[in-house]
């Protein structure tokens, strides 16, 4: 005789089925997959936004500027992505093509704030048709806008939130502890690079250590997106 299945619901098989304690698994798990991915974050300074990943290169076969954490949305808007990396591009794709639209229909660029809530809305949305899965991904959304400098950060949830700095990805608990150490208003540029960097050291495995080469540093201010290079890095840090 064949064992008889079960008829307790699976609970954790769909995304859109509530457990009787109140918790969708799926959700809870892409989250799991965002705390295995490297540290991301994000920090406000005086004229605009900082925000650092940790690119963590796994060989030395491996070309750094191949691994993507930071990516453009628009002129005045990026994100950083902790998570699946398959996840990251598809979402950015899809927001791309929103602040393109938003151009096209209201001849203005996207603003930062509209921008996260559709980020956050397409991930909320995945949540709650059968068929589909939550992206495993999680993003600090950084720009600027006639509202000033700004920073959000979007669960696999779909839950939004605006912060001053913000991080994400395995590890976060130890950066956020130097933010809540050393963030102040009206930060200057070279003193929001170091606490990034710092927050990002505490971040890396015991046995890893910070350099570098396995960083990746943009900033979002008046003039737009722009990636600091090896030799801006050096002149911050000193």
């Amino acid at each position: 005789m064949y064992p008889m299945q079960s008829k307790v619901p699976s609970y954790d098989k769909v995304p859109t089925m509530f457990s009787p304690d109140g918790r969708l698994y799926q959700v809870e798990y892409a989250s799991k997959i965002v705390e295995q991915g490297t540290t991301g974050v994000g920090i406000i300074y005086k004229d605009g936004v900082l925000i650092a990943a940790d690119k963590s290169i796994p060989s030395k076969l491996v070309k750094p500027d191949s691994i993507e954490k930071i990516f453009k949305i628009d002129e005045k808007i990026a994100v950083v992505s902790a998570g699946l990396v398959g996840d990251a591009r598809r979402l950015v794709g899809i927001a791309r093509r929103q602040a393109q639209d938003n151009k096209m229909v209201f001849s203005e660029p996207i603003q930062v704030e509209v921008m996260s809530k559709e980020i956050a809305e397409t991930k909320q949305a995945f949540t709650q048709y059968g068929g589909l899965r939550p992206f495993g991904v999680s993003f600090i959304i950084a720009g600027t806008d006639e509202k000033g400098p700004q920073l959000y950060q979007t669960e696999p949830s779909g839950a939004l939130a605006e912060y001053k700095s913000i991080a994400i990805g395995r590890n976060k608990e130890n950066a956020m502890k130097v933010f809540e150490k050393d963030y102040k208003d009206n930060l200057s540029l070279d003193k929001a690079v170091k606490i990034a960097y710092d927050a990002l050291a505490k971040s890396v495995p015991e046995k890893e250590k910070i350099s570098l080469l396995r960083v990746e540093f943009a900033i979002i201010d008046s003039k737009g997106f722009k990636f600091l290079n090896e030799s801006d890095l050096k002149s911050f840090l000193k």
